[in-house]
């Protein structure tokens, strides 16, 4: 049976190099398409509630792995301790409200906030935090009446938020938003879908078995590819309040962390 491919844990893998984005916004907003254009899939129509919240996807370019974990924590928008606790766990943030739905916008303003609040608290800052966010405004392909302008968006949600105008349908603006989460976590382009080859997670781990011993020599050989883990699941509330606990040490003495 295929188990799950965590590169940090195996080795194949710098911790610059693994990240983990969380995605927030309103139902009914194209979350899911949006990550399932991210991890290689096509756009489906109908509306069903998201079941699968973490998904992850390694790549392999210019010799070097990388892995991104991708969080979809709207499903704790009920439950503010396990969505404090998925924000504080986030190196980036995707968050995506809808052209046609004001309220959807509004509710991106609130989380922004929220996430700035809650990384200030665990970094002990005495205003918000700046963070790593790309901003979608989804459904840019609807005729319907449009909701916040451009201009207003880009004024209200700061210097610290790349806006994207997107269509999980078409694909439009998707490239450029996906591009942008890279550079924010500090990985290659090539980590955008439309710069990488897809191959199966067995091909992906035999490549990486048989670069492993090559060192530098591997540098540079074959074009850049990436697999989607078919079996990840995630990772249990201990080990993400454990990495919480971790992050935060780095910024201050280690001391009992507040997720409420």
């Amino acid at each position: 049976a295929l188990r799950s491919v965590d590169l940090l844990e195996l080795g194949l893998a710098k911790p610059r190099n693994c990240h983990r984005v969380v995605v927030l916004g309103a139902p009914k907003v194209g979350k899911t398409n949006i990550l399932r254009r991210f991890l290689g899939g096509e756009f489906e129509e109908g509306y069903e509630p998201t079941t699968e919240d973490f998904h992850r996807k390694v790549f392999y370019i210019k010799g070097q792995a990388y892995q991104i974990d991708l969080l979809e924590a709207s499903g704790e928008r009920n439950f503010p301790a396990k969505r404090r606790l998925s924000i504080l766990t986030g190196d980036i943030f995707l968050l995506v409200f809808s052209l046609d739905d004001g309220e959807s916008f509004s509710e991106i303003c609130e989380l922004l906030s929220e996430i700035r609040a809650a990384k200030a608290k665990l970094r002990k800052l005495k205003t918000p935090a700046k963070i790593a966010a790309v901003v979608c405004g989804n459904k840019a392909d609807l005729k319907a009446p449009r909701g916040p302008r451009r201009p207003q968006v880009t004024e209200i949600l700061g210097e610290d938020a790349a806006y994207f105008e997107t269509s999980a349908k078409d694909g439009s603006g998707l490239d450029a938003a996906f591009r942008t989460l890279a550079s924010l976590g500090g990985l290659p382009d090539e980590t955008a879908p439309s710069r990488h080859q897809l191959i199966s997670i067995v091909s992906y781990q035999s490549l990486c078995g048989s670069q492993r011993g090559r060192g530098t020599r591997a540098r540079g050989l074959g074009a850049p590819c990436a697999a989607v883990d078919p079996v990840a699941r995630r990772p249990s509330f201990t080990s993400d309040l454990r990495m919480v606990l971790s992050s935060s040490t780095k910024h201050n003495k280690p001391e009992r962390c507040q997720i409420q």
